[in-house]
Protein backbone atom coordinates (compact mmCIF):
# COMPACT_ATOMS: atom_id res chain seq x y z
CA UNK A 1 0.00 0.00 0.00
CA UNK A 2 2.03 3.44 -0.97
CA UNK A 3 -0.66 5.85 0.70
CA UNK A 4 -2.53 5.83 3.41
CA UNK A 5 -6.41 7.02 4.10
CA UNK A 6 -7.20 9.69 7.03
CA UNK A 7 -9.78 12.35 7.61
CA UNK A 8 -9.33 15.87 8.30
CA UNK A 9 -7.52 16.86 11.44
CA UNK A 10 -5.98 13.23 11.94
CA UNK A 11 -2.37 12.50 13.18
CA UNK A 12 -0.76 9.04 12.49
CA UNK A 13 3.00 7.90 13.28
CA UNK A 14 5.38 9.31 11.00
CA UNK A 15 6.96 6.36 11.06
CA UNK A 16 3.89 4.62 9.52
CA UNK A 17 4.10 7.08 6.06
CA UNK A 18 4.26 4.66 3.27
CA UNK A 19 7.24 5.48 0.67
CA UNK A 20 6.80 5.18 -2.58
CA UNK A 21 8.72 6.66 -5.68
CA UNK A 22 8.09 9.96 -6.75
CA UNK A 23 6.98 9.13 -10.48
CA UNK A 24 4.18 7.69 -8.43
CA UNK A 25 2.90 11.02 -6.65
CA UNK A 26 1.85 11.70 -10.24
CA UNK A 27 -0.08 8.54 -10.54
CA UNK A 28 -2.14 9.17 -7.67
CA UNK A 29 -3.16 12.69 -9.27
CA UNK A 30 -3.14 11.42 -12.52
CA UNK A 31 -3.49 7.78 -13.03
CA UNK A 32 -6.97 5.32 -13.26
CA UNK A 33 -5.73 3.32 -10.41
CA UNK A 34 -6.82 6.05 -7.88
CA UNK A 35 -9.63 7.84 -8.79
CA UNK A 36 -10.26 11.25 -8.49
CA UNK A 37 -7.52 13.09 -6.04
CA UNK A 38 -5.81 16.54 -5.99
CA UNK A 39 -2.57 17.55 -4.82
CA UNK A 40 -3.29 19.76 -1.51
CA UNK A 41 0.42 19.89 -0.44
CA UNK A 42 3.96 18.77 -0.97
CA UNK A 43 6.78 19.85 1.34
CA UNK A 44 9.71 18.05 2.59
CA UNK A 45 10.59 17.08 6.34
CA UNK A 46 14.53 16.47 7.08
CA UNK A 47 14.93 13.32 8.82
CA UNK A 48 16.72 12.42 12.10
CA UNK A 49 19.07 10.23 10.43
CA UNK A 50 21.10 10.25 7.83
CA UNK A 51 22.19 13.46 7.38
CA UNK A 52 21.07 15.10 4.54
CA UNK A 53 18.03 13.21 4.13
CA UNK A 54 14.64 14.88 3.39
CA UNK A 55 11.69 12.96 3.43
CA UNK A 56 8.79 14.62 1.03
CA UNK A 57 5.41 14.39 1.99
CA UNK A 58 2.63 14.67 -0.16
CA UNK A 59 -1.03 15.11 1.06
CA UNK A 60 -3.60 13.83 -1.14
CA UNK A 61 -7.67 14.98 -1.28
CA UNK A 62 -10.27 12.93 -2.77
CA UNK A 63 -13.03 15.21 -2.01
CA UNK A 64 -15.86 13.27 -3.67
CA UNK A 65 -15.24 10.41 -0.55
CA UNK A 66 -14.54 13.28 2.31
CA UNK A 67 -10.90 11.48 2.69
CA UNK A 68 -7.31 12.56 2.53
CA UNK A 69 -4.22 10.31 1.56
CA UNK A 70 -0.89 10.86 2.29
CA UNK A 71 2.47 8.88 1.10
CA UNK A 72 5.70 9.71 1.53
CA UNK A 73 9.11 9.82 -1.02
CA UNK A 74 12.62 8.98 0.38
CA UNK A 75 15.83 12.10 -1.05
CA UNK A 76 18.39 13.95 -0.05
CA UNK A 77 19.40 17.70 -0.11
CA UNK A 78 21.02 18.22 -3.74
CA UNK A 79 19.54 15.40 -5.23
CA UNK A 80 18.13 15.44 -8.59
CA UNK A 81 14.62 13.92 -9.42
CA UNK A 82 12.53 14.12 -12.47
CA UNK A 83 9.98 16.76 -12.59
CA UNK A 84 6.60 16.31 -13.05
CA UNK A 85 5.27 19.58 -13.81
CA UNK A 86 5.51 19.46 -17.80
CA UNK A 87 2.70 17.14 -17.30
CA UNK A 88 1.00 17.78 -13.93
CA UNK A 89 1.07 21.71 -13.81
CA UNK A 90 -0.01 21.65 -9.77
CA UNK A 91 3.73 20.88 -9.21
CA UNK A 92 5.45 23.16 -10.32
CA UNK A 93 5.20 25.63 -7.40
CA UNK A 94 5.45 22.67 -4.63
CA UNK A 95 9.04 21.43 -6.86
CA UNK A 96 10.46 25.11 -6.95
CA UNK A 97 9.86 25.66 -3.09
CA UNK A 98 12.08 22.49 -2.67
CA UNK A 99 14.65 23.06 -4.58
CA UNK A 100 14.64 26.36 -2.89
CA UNK A 101 14.51 25.18 0.72
CA UNK A 102 16.72 22.03 0.18
CA UNK A 103 18.36 22.34 -2.78
CA UNK A 104 16.51 19.04 -4.78
CA UNK A 105 16.58 19.89 -8.31
CA UNK A 106 13.77 18.99 -10.40
CA UNK A 107 14.88 17.79 -14.04
CA UNK A 108 12.86 19.37 -16.70
CA UNK A 109 11.26 22.05 -14.56
CA UNK A 110 10.41 24.72 -17.02
CA UNK A 111 10.70 27.78 -14.48
CA UNK A 112 13.10 26.26 -12.02
CA UNK A 113 13.91 29.16 -9.92
CA UNK A 114 13.15 30.90 -5.92
CA UNK A 115 9.94 30.73 -4.93
CA UNK A 116 11.15 33.28 -2.09
CA UNK A 117 14.95 32.90 -1.85
CA UNK A 118 17.91 31.07 -3.56
CA UNK A 119 17.76 27.43 -2.32
CA UNK A 120 21.62 27.42 -0.67
CA UNK A 121 19.83 28.08 3.18
CA UNK A 122 23.54 28.40 4.46
CA UNK A 123 23.41 31.92 2.88
CA UNK A 124 19.97 32.90 2.66
CA UNK A 125 19.80 36.45 0.95
CA UNK A 126 17.35 38.27 -1.03
CA UNK A 127 16.75 38.15 -4.40
CA UNK A 128 15.55 41.90 -5.52
CA UNK A 129 18.77 41.72 -7.94
CA UNK A 130 19.80 39.43 -10.77
CA UNK A 131 16.30 37.45 -10.81
CA UNK A 132 16.18 35.30 -13.60
CA UNK A 133 12.89 36.64 -15.23
CA UNK A 134 11.26 35.68 -18.29
CA UNK A 135 12.06 37.74 -21.18
CA UNK A 136 10.40 37.83 -24.67
CA UNK A 137 12.13 39.30 -28.16
CA UNK A 138 10.11 41.34 -30.99
CA UNK A 139 10.62 44.97 -32.40
CA UNK A 140 6.91 45.91 -30.73
CA UNK A 141 7.19 43.69 -27.28
CA UNK A 142 7.83 45.96 -23.71
CA UNK A 143 8.06 45.18 -20.42
CA UNK A 144 6.30 47.15 -17.75
CA UNK A 145 7.12 46.45 -14.15
CA UNK A 146 5.72 47.20 -11.31
CA UNK A 147 6.72 47.53 -7.57
CA UNK A 148 7.94 45.93 -5.71
CA UNK A 149 7.52 49.33 -3.58
CA UNK A 150 4.03 50.64 -4.49
CA UNK A 151 1.72 54.02 -4.36
CA UNK A 152 -0.92 52.69 -1.61
CA UNK A 153 -0.77 50.93 1.47
CA UNK A 154 0.19 47.42 0.50
CA UNK A 155 2.72 44.65 0.96
CA UNK A 156 5.57 44.61 -1.47
CA UNK A 157 5.99 42.41 -4.83
CA UNK A 158 7.26 42.78 -8.09
CA UNK A 159 4.85 42.15 -11.22
CA UNK A 160 6.47 42.29 -14.66
CA UNK A 161 4.23 42.53 -17.65
CA UNK A 162 5.39 41.28 -20.73
CA UNK A 163 3.25 43.65 -23.65
CA UNK A 164 2.35 44.19 -27.04
CA UNK A 165 1.64 47.63 -26.95
CA UNK A 166 -1.12 47.08 -24.31
CA UNK A 167 -2.10 44.07 -24.68
CA UNK A 168 -0.31 41.79 -21.95
CA UNK A 169 1.52 38.47 -22.84
CA UNK A 170 2.84 36.81 -19.73
CA UNK A 171 2.70 38.39 -16.32
CA UNK A 172 5.56 37.25 -13.98
CA UNK A 173 4.97 37.89 -10.12
CA UNK A 174 7.71 37.56 -7.97
CA UNK A 175 7.08 37.94 -4.07
CA UNK A 176 8.85 37.01 -1.16
CA UNK A 177 10.56 40.35 -0.24
CA UNK A 178 9.11 39.94 3.29
CA UNK A 179 10.22 35.94 4.05
CA UNK A 180 9.00 36.22 7.85
CA UNK A 181 10.38 32.74 8.84
CA UNK A 182 6.99 32.11 9.99
CA UNK A 183 7.48 28.14 9.86
CA UNK A 184 10.53 28.41 11.84
CA UNK A 185 8.43 30.43 14.79
CA UNK A 186 6.19 27.64 15.08
CA UNK A 187 9.05 24.97 16.42
CA UNK A 188 10.14 27.27 19.03
CA UNK A 189 8.95 26.58 22.33
CA UNK A 190 5.08 25.25 23.06
CA UNK A 191 2.99 24.54 19.81
CA UNK A 192 -0.68 25.21 21.81
CA UNK A 193 0.66 28.66 22.65
CA UNK A 194 1.31 30.10 18.86
CA UNK A 195 -2.23 31.19 18.30
CA UNK A 196 -0.76 35.18 18.23
CA UNK A 197 1.37 33.52 15.21
CA UNK A 198 -0.97 32.06 13.31
CA UNK A 199 -3.49 35.05 13.43
CA UNK A 200 -0.52 36.56 11.81
CA UNK A 201 0.59 34.37 8.86
CA UNK A 202 -2.51 36.65 7.21
CA UNK A 203 -4.06 39.19 8.79
CA UNK A 204 -7.40 39.52 7.04
CA UNK A 205 -7.75 35.63 7.22
CA UNK A 206 -6.74 35.33 11.20
CA UNK A 207 -9.68 33.10 12.14
CA UNK A 208 -9.41 30.60 9.27
CA UNK A 209 -5.53 30.43 10.33
CA UNK A 210 -5.70 30.45 13.84
CA UNK A 211 -8.79 27.66 13.25
CA UNK A 212 -6.08 25.51 11.36
CA UNK A 213 -3.60 25.90 13.97
CA UNK A 214 -6.39 25.24 16.95
CA UNK A 215 -7.10 22.12 15.14
CA UNK A 216 -3.95 20.63 14.45
CA UNK A 217 -2.80 21.30 17.90
CA UNK A 218 -5.98 18.83 19.28
CA UNK A 219 -5.18 16.63 16.72
CA UNK A 220 -2.04 15.66 17.96
CA UNK A 221 -3.28 15.78 21.25
CA UNK A 222 -6.15 13.87 20.60
CA UNK A 223 -8.59 16.60 22.13
CA UNK A 224 -12.13 16.99 21.30
CA UNK A 225 -13.62 20.75 21.68
CA UNK A 226 -16.85 21.73 23.49
CA UNK A 227 -19.62 21.70 20.85
CA UNK A 228 -20.98 25.23 21.94
CA UNK A 229 -16.79 26.37 20.77
CA UNK A 230 -16.85 24.77 17.21
CA UNK A 231 -20.60 26.66 16.49
CA UNK A 232 -18.93 29.73 17.83
CA UNK A 233 -15.37 28.67 15.82
CA UNK A 234 -18.04 28.61 13.02
CA UNK A 235 -19.88 31.68 13.63
CA UNK A 236 -16.48 33.92 13.55
CA UNK A 237 -15.24 32.06 10.22
CA UNK A 238 -18.16 32.97 8.25
CA UNK A 239 -18.26 36.43 10.05
CA UNK A 240 -14.29 37.16 8.24
CA UNK A 241 -15.81 35.55 5.42
CA UNK A 242 -18.56 37.83 4.54
CA UNK A 243 -17.00 40.92 5.89
CA UNK A 244 -13.84 40.55 3.22
CA UNK A 245 -15.98 39.77 0.60
CA UNK A 246 -18.31 42.66 1.43
CA UNK A 247 -15.17 44.48 0.85
CA UNK A 248 -13.57 43.01 -2.03
CA UNK A 249 -16.96 43.73 -3.53
CA UNK A 250 -16.96 47.29 -2.74
CA UNK A 251 -12.98 47.77 -3.74
CA UNK A 252 -14.08 45.66 -7.05
CA UNK A 253 -17.00 48.65 -7.82
CA UNK A 254 -14.72 51.11 -7.12
CA UNK A 255 -12.04 50.14 -9.32
CA UNK A 256 -14.69 51.00 -12.10
CA UNK A 257 -15.91 54.12 -10.94
CA UNK A 258 -19.55 52.67 -9.58
CA UNK A 259 -19.33 54.29 -6.93
CA UNK A 260 -22.92 53.65 -5.03
CA UNK A 261 -21.81 49.82 -4.84
CA UNK A 262 -18.13 51.04 -3.57
CA UNK A 263 -19.96 53.32 -0.98
CA UNK A 264 -22.42 50.74 0.28
CA UNK A 265 -20.48 47.43 0.44
CA UNK A 266 -17.74 49.25 2.57
CA UNK A 267 -20.87 50.51 4.89
CA UNK A 268 -22.18 47.03 4.97
CA UNK A 269 -18.27 45.32 5.35
CA UNK A 270 -18.05 47.88 8.10
CA UNK A 271 -21.12 46.23 9.84
CA UNK A 272 -20.15 43.00 9.97
CA UNK A 273 -16.70 43.27 10.75
CA UNK A 274 -18.10 45.67 13.89
CA UNK A 275 -20.01 41.96 15.18
CA UNK A 276 -16.73 40.58 15.16
CA UNK A 277 -15.44 42.61 17.17
CA UNK A 278 -18.73 43.22 19.88
CA UNK A 279 -18.07 39.08 20.02
CA UNK A 280 -13.99 39.44 20.71
CA UNK A 281 -12.98 42.90 21.12
CA UNK A 282 -10.98 42.41 17.10
CA UNK A 283 -12.54 43.77 14.19
CA UNK A 284 -10.40 41.25 12.41
CA UNK A 285 -11.61 38.05 14.89
CA UNK A 286 -7.80 38.02 16.82
CA UNK A 287 -8.26 36.26 20.13
CA UNK A 288 -11.16 34.53 19.40
CA UNK A 289 -9.86 30.59 18.66
CA UNK A 290 -7.75 28.81 20.45
CA UNK A 291 -6.58 25.36 20.91
CA UNK A 292 -8.89 23.50 22.76
CA UNK A 293 -12.27 25.46 21.67
CA UNK A 294 -12.05 29.93 21.74
CA UNK A 295 -11.85 32.21 24.26
CA UNK A 296 -15.14 34.13 24.06
CA UNK A 297 -18.90 33.18 24.65
CA UNK A 298 -21.73 34.53 23.19
CA UNK A 299 -24.64 35.85 26.02
CA UNK A 300 -27.90 36.79 24.67
CA UNK A 301 -27.15 39.96 24.28
CA UNK A 302 -24.58 39.38 21.84
CA UNK A 303 -26.82 36.69 19.77
CA UNK A 304 -29.22 39.50 19.25
CA UNK A 305 -27.13 41.98 18.12
CA UNK A 306 -25.05 39.39 16.04
CA UNK A 307 -28.62 37.71 14.37
CA UNK A 308 -29.79 41.37 13.93
CA UNK A 309 -27.21 42.85 12.26
CA UNK A 310 -26.65 39.85 10.17
CA UNK A 311 -30.09 39.55 8.69
CA UNK A 312 -29.95 43.46 8.33
CA UNK A 313 -26.79 42.83 5.99
CA UNK A 314 -28.48 39.83 4.53
CA UNK A 315 -31.36 41.65 2.81
CA UNK A 316 -29.34 44.95 1.90
CA UNK A 317 -26.46 42.87 0.70
CA UNK A 318 -28.93 40.94 -1.79
CA UNK A 319 -30.79 43.74 -2.99
CA UNK A 320 -27.77 45.83 -3.73
CA UNK A 321 -26.12 42.77 -5.39
CA UNK A 322 -28.82 41.88 -7.73
CA UNK A 323 -28.96 46.26 -9.10
CA UNK A 324 -24.79 45.85 -9.46
CA UNK A 325 -25.24 42.78 -11.46
CA UNK A 326 -28.18 43.91 -13.81
CA UNK A 327 -26.54 46.66 -14.15
CA UNK A 328 -25.15 46.86 -18.06
CA UNK A 329 -22.18 49.93 -17.28
CA UNK A 330 -20.91 47.09 -14.46
CA UNK A 331 -21.04 43.70 -16.77
CA UNK A 332 -19.13 45.63 -19.51
CA UNK A 333 -16.25 45.82 -17.21
CA UNK A 334 -16.90 42.47 -15.37
CA UNK A 335 -17.75 40.38 -18.12
CA UNK A 336 -14.65 38.33 -20.02
CA UNK A 337 -11.97 39.73 -18.04
CA UNK A 338 -9.66 38.11 -16.80
CA UNK A 339 -10.97 34.91 -17.52
CA UNK A 340 -9.06 31.22 -16.08
CA UNK A 341 -11.55 28.20 -17.35
CA UNK A 342 -12.27 25.20 -15.74
CA UNK A 343 -9.26 23.21 -17.18
CA UNK A 344 -6.75 25.98 -16.66
CA UNK A 345 -7.80 26.29 -13.08
CA UNK A 346 -8.04 22.51 -12.72
CA UNK A 347 -4.24 21.95 -13.91
CA UNK A 348 -2.83 24.63 -11.69
CA UNK A 349 -4.93 23.65 -8.75
CA UNK A 350 -6.65 26.94 -7.98
CA UNK A 351 -8.81 26.65 -4.86
CA UNK A 352 -11.60 29.04 -3.06
CA UNK A 353 -13.78 31.13 -4.86
CA UNK A 354 -11.48 31.94 -7.93
CA UNK A 355 -11.16 28.07 -8.33
CA UNK A 356 -15.79 28.04 -7.76
CA UNK A 357 -16.03 30.51 -10.52
CA UNK A 358 -13.88 29.01 -12.81
CA UNK A 359 -16.39 25.20 -12.16
CA UNK A 360 -14.34 23.64 -9.95
CA UNK A 361 -16.51 22.50 -6.54
CA UNK A 362 -13.54 22.16 -3.78
CA UNK A 363 -14.86 23.16 -0.52
CA UNK A 364 -13.37 22.02 2.85
CA UNK A 365 -16.81 22.83 4.78
CA UNK A 366 -18.40 20.41 2.16
CA UNK A 367 -16.21 17.84 1.43
CA UNK A 368 -13.85 17.37 4.89
CA UNK A 369 -15.80 19.31 7.39
CA UNK A 370 -14.80 19.74 10.87
CA UNK A 371 -16.02 21.86 14.16
CA UNK A 372 -19.62 23.04 13.51
CA UNK A 373 -19.71 22.05 9.83
CA UNK A 374 -19.33 18.31 10.60
CA UNK A 375 -22.23 18.35 12.72
CA UNK A 376 -24.46 20.97 11.36
CA UNK A 377 -23.51 20.63 7.38
CA UNK A 378 -23.04 23.56 5.50
CA UNK A 379 -25.41 23.83 2.88
CA UNK A 380 -24.58 25.75 -0.80
CA UNK A 381 -27.45 28.14 -2.66
CA UNK A 382 -28.10 26.93 -6.15
CA UNK A 383 -27.93 29.28 -8.43
CA UNK A 384 -31.21 30.19 -10.22
CA UNK A 385 -32.08 31.30 -13.21
CA UNK A 386 -28.91 31.21 -15.54
CA UNK A 387 -26.78 32.34 -12.93
CA UNK A 388 -24.91 29.28 -12.27
CA UNK A 389 -23.64 29.15 -15.85
CA UNK A 390 -22.78 32.76 -15.87
CA UNK A 391 -20.95 32.20 -12.40
CA UNK A 392 -18.95 29.66 -13.53
CA UNK A 393 -17.11 31.47 -16.37
CA UNK A 394 -13.99 32.18 -14.64
CA UNK A 395 -13.75 35.58 -15.24
CA UNK A 396 -14.08 38.73 -12.85
CA UNK A 397 -18.08 38.87 -12.97
CA UNK A 398 -17.90 34.89 -11.86
CA UNK A 399 -15.49 35.63 -8.99
CA UNK A 400 -17.59 38.82 -7.57
CA UNK A 401 -20.83 36.65 -7.98
CA UNK A 402 -19.21 33.67 -6.25
CA UNK A 403 -18.44 36.55 -3.67
CA UNK A 404 -22.03 37.80 -3.21
CA UNK A 405 -23.41 34.28 -3.07
CA UNK A 406 -20.95 33.09 -0.37
CA UNK A 407 -22.08 36.42 1.83
CA UNK A 408 -25.52 35.16 1.78
CA UNK A 409 -24.71 31.56 2.35
CA UNK A 410 -21.91 32.32 5.47
CA UNK A 411 -24.88 34.88 6.98
CA UNK A 412 -27.35 32.65 6.82
CA UNK A 413 -25.53 30.06 8.03
CA UNK A 414 -24.89 32.34 11.53
CA UNK A 415 -28.03 32.58 11.83
CA UNK A 416 -28.90 29.00 11.83
CA UNK A 417 -26.17 28.80 14.35
CA UNK A 418 -26.93 31.34 16.63
CA UNK A 419 -30.08 29.37 18.00
CA UNK A 420 -28.43 26.31 18.23
CA UNK A 421 -26.02 27.65 21.07
CA UNK A 422 -28.99 27.26 23.48
CA UNK A 423 -28.76 23.88 22.61
CA UNK A 424 -25.26 23.54 23.21
CA UNK A 425 -24.16 24.45 27.36
CA UNK A 426 -20.92 22.30 27.27
CA UNK A 427 -18.57 25.21 27.56
CA UNK A 428 -16.35 27.09 25.12
CA UNK A 429 -12.84 25.18 26.20
CA UNK A 430 -11.09 22.19 26.91
CA UNK A 431 -7.78 21.35 28.40
CA UNK A 432 -5.74 20.65 25.52
CA UNK A 433 -3.12 17.76 25.83
CA UNK A 434 0.55 18.05 24.97
CA UNK A 435 1.30 16.89 21.34
CA UNK A 436 2.40 13.10 21.28
CA UNK A 437 5.61 12.55 20.25
CA UNK A 438 6.69 10.89 16.40
CA UNK A 439 3.46 11.93 15.15
CA UNK A 440 2.60 13.67 12.11
CA UNK A 441 -1.06 15.74 11.70
CA UNK A 442 -2.96 17.52 8.97
CA UNK A 443 -5.06 20.75 9.58
CA UNK A 444 -7.48 22.15 6.75
CA UNK A 445 -10.40 24.57 6.62
CA UNK A 446 -12.11 27.33 4.14
CA UNK A 447 -10.38 30.22 4.79
CA UNK A 448 -12.33 33.18 2.40
CA UNK A 449 -9.43 32.41 -0.11
CA UNK A 450 -10.19 29.13 -0.06
CA UNK A 451 -8.44 25.99 1.38
CA UNK A 452 -5.37 26.75 4.28
CA UNK A 453 -3.44 24.03 5.69
CA UNK A 454 -1.17 23.59 9.01
CA UNK A 455 0.74 20.52 9.49
CA UNK A 456 3.67 19.37 11.96
CA UNK A 457 5.72 16.73 12.50
CA UNK A 458 6.65 16.15 15.90
CA UNK A 459 9.73 14.79 17.43
CA UNK A 460 10.64 12.41 20.20
CA UNK A 461 9.77 15.19 22.97
CA UNK A 462 6.70 16.15 21.32
CA UNK A 463 7.90 19.40 19.64
CA UNK A 464 7.49 20.82 16.59
CA UNK A 465 10.43 19.37 14.73
CA UNK A 466 8.55 20.10 11.32
CA UNK A 467 5.73 22.90 10.70
CA UNK A 468 4.40 23.65 7.19
CA UNK A 469 2.01 26.43 6.46
CA UNK A 470 -0.31 26.83 3.23
CA UNK A 471 -2.46 29.79 2.27
CA UNK A 472 -4.78 29.47 -0.77
CA UNK A 473 -2.85 32.10 -1.93
CA UNK A 474 -0.22 29.89 -2.73
CA UNK A 475 -1.95 27.91 -5.55
CA UNK A 476 -3.81 31.07 -6.78
CA UNK A 477 -1.13 33.69 -7.68
CA UNK A 478 -0.18 31.67 -10.87
CA UNK A 479 -4.17 31.96 -11.17
CA UNK A 480 -3.55 35.77 -11.45
CA UNK A 481 -0.76 35.47 -13.46
CA UNK A 482 -2.91 33.57 -16.23
CA UNK A 483 -6.20 35.64 -15.86
CA UNK A 484 -4.32 38.49 -17.20
CA UNK A 485 -3.07 37.11 -20.22
CA UNK A 486 -4.60 38.53 -23.62
CA UNK A 487 -6.02 41.68 -21.33
CA UNK A 488 -4.95 45.40 -21.67
CA UNK A 489 -2.18 46.59 -18.84
CA UNK A 490 -5.26 48.67 -17.59
CA UNK A 491 -7.18 45.56 -16.63
CA UNK A 492 -5.00 44.03 -14.19
CA UNK A 493 -5.97 46.35 -10.90
CA UNK A 494 -9.58 44.65 -11.69
CA UNK A 495 -8.28 41.05 -11.99
CA UNK A 496 -5.77 41.63 -9.28
CA UNK A 497 -9.01 42.70 -6.43
CA UNK A 498 -10.85 40.09 -8.05
CA UNK A 499 -8.37 37.15 -6.51
CA UNK A 500 -6.89 39.36 -3.63
CA UNK A 501 -4.83 37.48 -2.79
CA UNK A 502 -2.11 37.42 0.42
CA UNK A 503 1.60 38.63 0.08
CA UNK A 504 2.37 37.81 3.62
CA UNK A 505 0.82 34.50 3.22
CA UNK A 506 3.01 33.13 0.46
CA UNK A 507 5.58 35.19 1.98
CA UNK A 508 5.36 32.71 5.23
Amino acid sequence: MNRVLLKNRAAIPFDDLPITSYEMLGDIVAGPLFGTMRLVSLFGVPEVRPAGAVRLVALFAADAAGTLAVTSVRSERGATIPSLTPNLPVFHLFERQLWEEFGIAFDGHPWLKPVRYPHDAQTPRRIEEGYPYFAMEGEETHEVAVGPVHAGVIEPGHFRFLCDGERVNHLEIQLGYQHRGVEKLFRTGPLAAKSTLAESVSGDAAVAHATVHAGLCEALGDTTIPRRASMIRAIGLELERAGIHLGDLSALCNDIGYLPGTQMFAVMRTEIINTSLALCGSRFGRGLIVPGGVNYDIDEKKKERIASTVRRIRDNAGLLAASIFDNQSVLARFEKTGTVDTATAREIGLVGPAGRASGLSCDIRLTHPTDAYATVPFIKTLLQNGEGKAAMGGDVYARAFIRHQEIQDSLRYILELVPLLETARDGVIAPVAAPRPGMIAFSLTEGWRGETLHAAVTGGEGEARRYYVKDASFHNWFGLALAVRDNGVSDFPLCNKSFNLSYCGFDL
